[in-house]
């Protein structure tokens, strides 16, 4: 079956740069000009990627990123976000927010490419049936649902908070540095913005540990990284 991409942008020029190139690459591919359009027609033809771009009509990208990211069927569709912003805390919030890769225009046509293949691959893996759960003390990940409970209680977690708790189980006991973190669940090195992985800790820790507690289930390793134990 063929991979079907989205491509939600303003600019004509670059949806039809877009769309010549990825169908060279037997991609199927629709298109939207608009925000809020797009995030209906990604309901309705559920893609296997989202290109976002950040400045949009009505509706800015982020804004329709958020919403893919609560949407139930949509939450984890990957999706690269498109802009000319370049900011170090502009990609920190589109990362946050829960884009899985960042590219500024203008962009090198083969480095998209290269960037789809890598985050597709990425979301490709299947999970084997002996990891369909992991657990530590009273929390339980269920890979195939994917879904967080803790003393049965769900918790609500964005698709990257879901992806580092994974990998941090995955090793337990093991320290993993934030440039393997980044690696590993943004797909490429993300040099020099290493704080990306802290804030995403930070809020996971707010979400999964209880308030004044000395009970931590995410263990700082300074200067090093992270682990569960």
């Amino acid at each position: 079956m063929k991979t079907k991409i989205l491509v939600i942008d303003d600019e004509e020029n670059i949806v039809e740069l877009l769309q010549f190139n990825l169908e060279t690459y037997d991609y199927i591919v629709d298109y939207s000009y608009d925000g809020f359009d797009g995030f209906l027609k990604a309901k309705e033809i559920k893609p296997n990627l989202i290109l976002l771009d950040w400045m949009l009509p009505n509706i800015s990208g982020i804004d329709v990123l958020k919403k893919i990211r609560e949407d139930k069927e949509l939450k984890s569709t990957p999706v690269i976000m498109l802009t000319a912003k370049n900011m170090e805390s502009d990609k920190v919030e589109g990362l946050v927010v829960g884009a899985d890769d960042y590219i500024t225009k203008p962009f090198s046509v083969k480095e998209l490419l290269a960037r789809i293949s890598s985050v597709l691959r990425r979301y490709s893996i299947n999970t084997s049936r002996e990891e369909e759960v992991l657990i530590v003390k009273d929390i339980k990940v269920d890979l195939i649902k994917h879904e967080v409970t803790k003393n049965g209680e769900k918790i609500d977690l964005t698709l990257k908070e879901f992806d580092l708790l994974k990998i941090l189980l995955q090793n337990k006991g093991k320290v993993l540095s934030r440039n393997f973190l980044l690696d590993k669940i943004w797909g490429y090195e993300f040099y020099g913005e290493t704080r990306t992985v802290d804030v995403h800790i930070r809020y996971l820790r707010k979400k999964i540990e209880e308030p004044n507690s000395n009970e931590k289930y995410i263990e700082t390793i300074r200067g090093i990284g992270y682990k569960i134990d």
